[in-house]
């Protein structure tokens, strides 16, 4: 999937999409700023820096290194396969763990690696919708904390947000401004519709 962000002038949202298009609008508009434009990363929730010196080539240049396009998975290898393993973006890290069980992952068919790759993809299966609601949860959270800290209720609506009370929550920040309000419930809210 292709990281989004949205650009805030103040109170007012200037435009979402994916990081060069949202980086072109904003080195227009920054040279004549009338409040502060401050760039969001949507996934995080968190303000995030664009270097816009230059031209729009330059800054596209430098952000394509910031922001790498998303690889497609069912790339077909662009050269036929020799011999060996396969290269499939395996990383090597340390795993500390007591003996007993590395005694049970020794018995596992493919061996440790093999068993534990296993055990993690079927704990992203059975915990995937909770994660993606605590990830959208403390990005509405990021999101609300930097441009909408001050704003009245905010302690109560981080409460209900935390909560998981909707109709709360909606209730306390329906006063706010339209953008950051409208802009706070897509990210907390969005992929449970």
């Amino acid at each position: 999937m292709q990281k989004i962000f949205t650009a805030f002038q103040g109170q007012r949202r200037l435009v979402s999409g994916p990081a060069g298009e949202v980086a072109l609008v904003v080195k227009r508009v920054a040279h004549r700023p009338d409040e502060p434009i401050i760039i969001f990363e949507d996934g995080t929730g968190r303000s995030i820096d664009f270097d816009l010196r230059g031209g729009d080539r330059e800054v596209l240049a430098r952000l394509a290194k910031l922001v790498p396009p998303p690889v497609e998975e069912s790339t077909p290898p662009s050269e036929p396969r020799g011999r060996g393993r396969p290269k499939l973006g395996v990383v090597a890290r340390e795993v500390t763990l007591l003996p007993r069980h590395w005694e049970w992952l020794g018995t596992q068919p493919g061996g440790a690696s093999v068993a534990l790759r296993k055990l993690v993809d079927e704990a992203r299966r059975a915990s995937g919708d909770k994660d993606r609601e605590r990830q959208a949860r403390d990005a509405a959270y990021h999101f609300m904390s930097t441009i909408a800290g001050n704003l009245p209720q905010f302690e109560e609506a981080s409460r209900a947000l935390f909560a998981d009370d909707r109709r709360r929550f909606t209730g306390l920040i329906a006063d706010w401004p339209t953008d950051i309000r409208d802009h706070i419930v897509k990210l907390a809210y969005s992929d449970r519709a």
